[in-house]
């Protein structure tokens, strides 16, 4: 049962149904869309500093993936992933989501400093298996991009 006033059940209930959204492809994982929305802003609501911002960095995801037609948003994804580095100035999570959303702006040069900020950040105990698939990942980006 979620606990209104403790975010990690939000959290992981939208990541959960992120996860099984993606799982579906596109058409039958917009459906889940407004859940998964609804319980990352609950998060926000509660505690905007939860591991390190996640929320703000998954609302930011959530907002370039999710087509505009359905709420989708570059610039609502640039407003939260900036928000979440607050919480965690060398995230490679939250740099490497930025960098895929300028791209997608063609705000190249403003891509590549986010994918160099990954390549630069030291690795984070708690999360080091995940920083070094995204400096793989900004490493084979900056080479796609030259």
């Amino acid at each position: 049962m979620l606990q209104p006033t403790r975010p990690e059940g939000y959290f992981w209930m939208a990541a959960g149904m992120g996860a099984l959204a993606e799982s579906f492809g596109l058409r039958q994982g917009l459906k889940y869309r407004g859940a998964i929305r609804d319980a990352l802003e609950t998060v926000l609501r509660i505690d905007p500093a939860y591991q390190q911002g996640s929320a703000d960095r998954a609302l930011g995801r959530w907002y370039f993936k999710v087509p505009r037609l359905f709420g989708g948003s570059n610039q609502r994804s640039v407003e939260h992933l900036q928000r979440s580095l607050a919480y965690n100035a060398a995230s490679t999570a939250s740099h490497y989501f930025l960098a895929e959303t300028f791209l997608d702006m063609d705000r190249r040069a403003e891509a590549r400093v986010e994918l160099q900020k990954v390549l630069d950040a030291p690795l984070d105990p708690e999360w080091t298996p995940e920083d070094l698939e995204f400096k793989d990942q900004a490493r084979s980006l900056l080479a796609k991009m030259k």
